[in-house]
């Protein structure tokens, strides 16, 4: 009974911690997934560029909200060739964000990161708006 009361301890509660920062690096993967992609498509759609990285910062907050995570650890990049709202011009978005350790943010003073994803999408300005 010891010895498996010890192993538990052991082995156990760090493979269920790692099972939980896997499933927070999952998590900010997906977020960052979609916060690049929505932050392009609403980038593309605005009429002037001020407007446009609003609705872009915007539409990052809501998607990491979305899946859990601090819109203030998140990051937005706006990336063009040439003017942003042009016609026909690229525009590339590039979302990064800071994944805590789980269960660490809970105490005082602490702040680890468990690593950092980021993603990027990419949208054509269309012709006609």
């Amino acid at each position: 009974m010891v010895e498996f009361v010890f192993l538990v301890v052991l082995l156990m509660v760090p493979v269920a911690y790692l099972i939980l920062t896997v499933g927070q690096l999952q998590g900010g993967a997906y977020a960052v997934v979609g916060a690049a992609d929505q932050a392009a498509k609403v980038y593309v759609l605005q009429g002037d560029e001020a407007s446009a990285r609003m609705a872009a910062e915007q539409a990052v907050a809501m998607a990491v909200t979305d899946m859990g995570y601090d819109p203030s650890k998140a990051a937005l990049t706006v990336t063009c060739d040439g003017g942003c709202l042009t016609p026909g011009t690229m525009v590339r978005t590039r979302v990064t964000l800071r994944v805590e350790l789980p269960l660490v943010s809970a105490l005082p003073g602490v702040n680890l990161t468990a690593a950092t994803v980021d993603s990027t999408a990419t949208q054509k300005v269309g012709r006609f708006k």
